[in-house]
């Protein structure tokens, strides 16, 4: 179990990741970075659900059964977003977010 202390560390880290995540969403304009911007955040809270498993004891194994779940969605997703992406960049052949305002 974690003390008080360590707990802090983790959840800064992932503070950190999902900011890192949160501004790379926002301000990139290639499909592939805000893609990986997505999936930085999506690492930051799958540190908090794991973190939060350790921490309460009454949770049993919940945050690691959720991260393993939040995973396994973060990669179908991936899966959908890249293969939306490959069709995009198949008609427009740029990977510039602000040429796919129409399709």
């Amino acid at each position: 179990m974690l003390s008080n202390i360590g707990i802090y560390h983790y959840l800064i880290l992932a503070l950190f990741l999902f900011l890192i995540g949160l501004c790379g969403t926002v301000i990139s304009k290639n499909v592939i970075k805000i893609l990986i911007s997505i999936e930085f955040m999506l690492t930051a809270v799958n540190i908090n659900l794991t973190t939060f498993g350790l921490y309460c004891k009454n949770l049993a194994f919940d945050g690691f059964i959720f991260a393993l779940f939040y995973i396994a969605v973060g990669a179908v997703e991936l899966a959908i977003a890249v293969y939306i992406f490959y069709a995009m960049y198949r008609q427009k052949q740029t990977s510039d977010i602000e040429e796919y305002d129409n399709v």
